[in-house]
């Protein structure tokens, strides 16, 4: 873990710099929208308890729920990820600022009162100095949660250390999850640790007067602090001057695809590439995003964009890919161009003891016993036009249970014993380490996969010498190539712009 911190340094000081972006953005935020309200609910009582229940519920619905609510209203990346951090830590913010103020002691309010102050007056100069210490109290907790919170952004493609347990994650690499957890974790208690700091200063004053004063000045000062820092990192990367977007889904396969894209095109032309990688939910999030301009282009499967995106019935098979270029270029203004050659197809795996414990060779024989077994998959594939619900019909299968995971943690989940029946992809790179045996697709169900690069024809038109780059990578993989190319990443903890960069030197499009 160590290493690949040092190894990578300028690699996790990005994410680093862009996971203080996001969060700090948000906590300024809502620390003026929560402090604002927590003012106004205290002034005017009856405003209260709804106003806390509604941001109570708020604070309730899972993060991953709250994050696929925003994405049709603001789309993927950093504005949905900070909206979303702010919804969240509203709560303690507007709790501790009601909190702190209510809890004044009256008997110094009518004092004031009585020596003619204005409302105004009586909140400035005694309320708010009074309620810091509470104040102080909520925003500690609040911005140690929306620190640890933040990893959640990487999952609609947005920055921050997330990014690097999410790619760890789906590259089987431990060490580059527990590297971003552990960044993550010292980022959150060294900002716990200074925001203390300043709370148990403000708990020692005893002087009244003293603490209006110097309380002020704190006030003050931690406000400029904080909006300083945040305008500094909003200039880090919201101001890029990249020109080509790529996006790529949560998959080890993608990640080489996109770096190779990446590589490609910088070496080629004089544009700038903004790589965005395992953008959540793959297509369903990374074709709206491409359709706003938020992407200009992305790695994708004839399969997936025939039934998922043209939302096509029946199987795909490659005699019908004009009618899906036409489709794509009628219906969204993009088109397909590099078509690369390899077919990433699905496919069905189950564990070698069960495989020889029911003399398993094809799908038609897993249906015989499917009902004594166990099967699992990544979470889109249940919803897929082509996935669970079609082959099990089709196959008339009926599994004794069913589990979603994450991509990269099926192959772990199958080698412990958790399920017996795996969804693979043919070029998956830890088919080769696994325990496990490839069915025969005797009913030959599953759909072809080719894999192309779907860009915008706007983009495209305004920058022709992309076109030229795509072809340069037309037919130049196969199957077992990608499969090694995967697994090199999965099993030897190779990068996956090591390993592209490696591949376009091999094939002489790199020197």
């Amino acid at each position: 873990m160590f290493n690949i911190l040092i190894e990578r340094k300028d690699f996790f000081l990005n994410l680093l710099l862009e996971h203080i972006q996001i969060s700090l953005i948000a906590i300024v935020i809502a620390i003026v929208i929560g402090g604002i309200s927590g003012i106004l609910i205290s002034e005017y009582e009856r405003t209260a308890k709804p106003t806390l229940a509604v941001v109570s519920i708020l604070y309730t619905i899972p993060s991953i729920s709250m994050l696929g609510f925003l994405i049709p209203f603001s789309g993927i990346g950093n504005a949905t990820a900070i909206i979303a951090l702010t919804i969240y830590a509203l709560l303690p913010m507007v709790r501790s600022t009601y909190t702190g103020i209510k809890n004044v002691d009256t008997r110094i309010i009518e004092a004031a009162r009585g020596m003619g102050s204005t409302n105004f007056q009586i909140l400035y100069k005694i309320k708010l100095p009074l309620a810091f210490p509470v104040i102080m109290s909520g925003i500690r907790n609040m911005v140690t949660m929306t620190i640890a919170l933040s990893g959640i952004a990487a999952f609609i493609g947005a920055g921050g250390l997330g990014v690097a347990i999410y790619r760890g994650i789906t590259t089987n690499n431990i060490n580059m999850t527990m590297a971003g957890s552990l960044l993550i974790a010292l980022l959150a208690l060294s900002l716990d640790f200074l925001l203390g700091i300043v709370e148990r200063n403000v708990r020692n004053i005893s002087s009244v007067n003293k603490k209006k004063t110097q309380i002020k000045k704190r006030l003050s000062l931690a406000f400029t602090a904080i909006l300083i820092i945040a305008a500094v990192f909003s200039t880090i990367n919201f101001n890029k001057k990249s020109v080509i977007r790529i996006a790529t889904k949560p998959m080890t396969e993608q990640y080489i695809l996109g770096n190779m894209l990446s590589i490609l095109i910088e070496h080629e032309t004089d544009l700038e590439v903004e790589l965005t990688e395992g953008v959540g939910g793959g297509t369903s999030n990374i074709q709206p995003a491409l359709e706003k301009g938020e992407f200009d282009m992305y790695p994708e499967y004839t399969g997936t964009g025939w039934n998922m995106v043209l939302k096509n019935e029946g199987i795909y098979s490659e005699a019908l890919f004009e009618q899906l270029v036409q489709g794509y270029e009628q219906q969204y203004d993009l088109t397909w161009r590099g078509m690369l050659g390899f077919n990433n197809t699905y496919g069905m795996a189950v564990r070698t003891e069960i495989a020889e414990k029911f003399n398993l060779k094809t799908y038609s024989d897993l249906a015989k016993v499917s009902d004594q077994l166990s099967f699992g998959a990544n979470y889109d594939f249940f919803e897929r036009e082509d996935g669970f619900k079609a082959v099990t019909e089709a196959y008339n299968m009926h599994f004794k249970d069913t589990l979603d995971m994450d991509i990269g943690l099926k192959y772990q989940a199958i080698n412990q014993g958790k399920i017996d029946v795996l969804s693979v992809f043919t070029t998956d790179g830890q088919l080769s380490q696994s325990d496990v045996i490839v069915l025969e697709d005797d009913l030959h169900f599953y759909p072809s996969y080719k894999c192309g690069t779907v860009i915008r024809t706007e983009v495209l038109d305004k920058h022709p010498e992309l076109e030229v780059v795509l072809e340069k990578l037309a037919g130049t993989i196969d199957d077992e190539q990608m499969s090694e190319m995967n697994d090199l990443v999965e099993s030897k903890n190779q990068e996956p712009e090591d390993v592209a960069e490696d591949f376009l030197i091999e094939i002489g499009l790199l020197n």
